[in-house]
């Protein structure tokens, strides 16, 4: 996970404006807290990342529209000497899906602001905006993990392998494999699936990451030996198959298997799989309210809160492919 360094204390509310006389900020300090929330909240953003974004539309209402391209078929007709075919029209589809508004605050006492050893504020923001970025990233993931292109990694014993075919069936012997990474970036090359800047992305669990780096051994190729790890994703960790993993706390638990085992959903993407929302653009907010706001007659009451737009649609499923498996954790990890 990225590492921000940021000097919170340039916006804590007594730097900002005199508490007890004004309950608004001014615009310049607004959209710097906004800035500021976003800034901490983006590092939880895993799921989000990889997906089409569009802003939230002003005035526009709860519907906000995606695009879905469907490829031209092949163009086997020989062109005829000087005469100009027909040509095509570029195949685009509208895919809709409702918006709807997240938040929470915090709200503090005077005397706590007084007598507190810690900048409250500070904190309170930096606590906000992890939950700010968890939920939306969380938003997301339930938007992906209900995809319809899934595997089931096979429980192996002794050797022998036996296919699975539901989530209940998975145990700790599901692990995953290199051959199942293999095999789901196989199916998207097969569905003509765009790449992410050259590669396929993965969103894991970091029980399964260890699993999986476990078997992978010297064909698992770790950040620090990219030629160009400045790029690196969000959360990455490393690369497999053509499959650039990055690792999540997030990615999905069901306790749901053999024996209310857990199990782990490992996402394998696409280009344009999903489209989300921009968290940029009007999709979150931070709000800070000073002592005296709303009924507060003797200034003893403020808070420091955010609000969010979100949404996350499914675009083309073959584009992605959940894979669902066990881990040598699945006894202890919990449904997140």
């Amino acid at each position: 996970m990225t590492n921000f360094k940021l000097n919170l204390q340039l916006f804590a509310a007594g730097d900002v404006v005199n508490a007890t006389t004004s309950t608004e900020l001014s615009g310049e300090m607004k959209t710097f807290y906004d800035k500021t929330l976003i800034t901490l909240a983006s590092p939880y953003l895993v799921h989000d990342q990889f997906g089409q974004k569009r802003d939230i539309p002003k005035n526009g209402g709860k519907i906000i529209e995606f695009r879905k391209f469907s490829s031209l078929p092949k163009a086997l007709t020989p062109l005829t000497e000087g005469v100009t075919p027909s040509g095509n029209k570029l195949n685009v589809s509208a895919i809709s899906a409702t918006v709807e508004q997240y938040g929470d605050y915090i709200e503090q006492t005077d005397l706590l602001e007084l007598t507190a050893v810690d900048n409250t504020i500070v904190e309170a923001t930096k606590q906000l905006a992890s939950q700010a970025g968890l939920t939306m990233d969380t938003i997301v993931r339930n938007e992906l993990v209900g995809g319809t292109n899934v595997m089931y990694c096979p429980k192996v014993a002794d050797g022998a392998e036996t296919i699975v075919t539901l989530r209940s069936e998975i145990d700790k012997t599901a692990l995953l494999r290199v051959k199942d990474v293999f095999k789901a970036a196989a199916e998207l090359k097969a569905m003509n699936a765009p790449k992410i800047d050259g590669y396929y992305v993965g969103i894991i669990h970091p029980y399964v990451a260890y699993d999986l780096m476990q078997e992978a051994g010297n064909q698992w190729m770790e950040v620090q030996k990219y030629t160009t790890p400045e790029n690196m994703l969000n959360g990455e960790i490393g690369c497999l198959g053509g499959v650039r993993f990055v690792e999540s706390t997030e990615a999905k638990i069901w306790q749901e298997g053999k024996e209310n085992s857990a199990v782990f959903a490992t996402l394998i993407l696409g280009a344009d799989a999903y489209g989300v929302t921009s968290v940029t653009g009007g999709g979150i907010e931070h709000i800070v309210k000073q002592k005296g706001y709303g009924n507060d007659p003797l200034n003893q009451r403020s808070s420091i809160g955010w609000k969010g737009l979100k949404t996350a649609k499914r675009l083309v499923e073959e584009y992605m492919v959940r894979i669902e498996s066990g881990s040598t954790f699945s006894g202890s990890a919990k449904t997140n």
